[in-house]
């Protein structure tokens, strides 16, 4: 049987794509060709900033000129239809490749997309001058928040921000004490200024209107790590966006959440690209 054609996946901020295994076997199963890649600077891709843990970038285009890379490669060694495929950072990411023009994929599937943050209630350019600022007073590879847990050690309550599936969630311990280098913790106050004019980038007029690719989100409004109505306004902007929006049901990590949860997103997945990247 011919390949249902290839998807290429990244994982999110302090991500490894071990912890998608599960999806990725899946989607394998149904015929693509799968492949997945961690960001530099994360899991075993070494740190860019000056301790083994943080998560330090100094501008996130470098993230998109290495997508950009990689696809140009990866297209050329495996067959259509091409989907790019993201969670949370790589979400954004991606729909930052799309609005810049780096990428061209057929089709691109984003899970719980970091299209904004789920913090104070500012303006993002207000948001944006207080990153600056924290930068300028003091070095911007410092940790823009605490981690106070043993290293290596996931922070109490953390499970409740992610999925409410223990053994999926449990799974995340197996790989960091099985593969240590795995171990990120927080973001550089870099990172943070750097995701804020990002964001900006992406709030121009005119910037996702001009995606003409199918987009298909996957959000929670109880998502408390990134911001829901930032994903509803996102898909609602591009023209071939479409969201699958779920509630209390799901934390943030959607596919890693509970079969209910889960088995929904995978079919929609199934449904949409069936329908906008069919087998060439």
């Amino acid at each position: 049987m011919p390949p249902r054609g290839s998807i290429l996946f990244f994982p999110g901020r302090g991500d490894c794509y071990e912890k998608y295994l599960e999806t990725l076997e899946q989607w394998h199963r149904a015929g693509w060709r799968v492949t997945a890649a961690d960001w530099r600077g994360q899991a075993g891709s070494g740190r860019l900033g000056k301790d083994a843990v943080t998560g330090h970038i100094t501008d996130f285009g470098v993230w998109i000129d290495d997508l950009a890379a990689f696809w140009a490669s990866w297209i050329a060694e495996v067959p259509g239809p091409h989907v790019l495929a993201g969670h949370s950072m790589g979400g954004h990411l991606v729909l930052r490749a799309l609005v810049d023009r780096r990428v061209s994929p057929d089709a691109a599937v984003l899970s719980a997309p970091m299209t904004g943050m789920n913090g104070p209630p500012l303006p993002l350019p207000v948001l944006h001058i207080v990153a600056k600022l924290m930068c300028a007073v003091a070095d911007p590879t410092r940790q823009a928040w605490k981690w106070s847990e043993k290293p290596g050690e996931l922070p109490v309550g953390r499970a409740n921000l992610l999925t409410h599936d223990p053994d999926r969630y449990a799974d995340e311990q197996w790989w960091r004490d099985t593969r240590p280098e795995l171990v990120m913790g927080p973001a550089s106050w870099r990172w943070v200024e750097r995701a804020y004019a990002s964001w900006r980038r992406l709030e121009e007029p005119g910037a996702l209107e001009a995606v003409t690719v199918p987009v298909l989100f996957f959000s929670t409004s109880s998502d408390k790590l990134v911001s829901h109505p930032a994903s509803l306004r996102a898909a609602a902007r591009l023209p071939k966006g479409e969201i699958v929006a779920f509630g209390e049901e799901a934390h943030h990590e959607i596919l890693r959440e509970e079969d209910a949860v889960r088995d929904r997103a995978m079919a929609a997945v199934t449904e949409f690209l069936d329908r906008v990247a069919p087998p060439k």
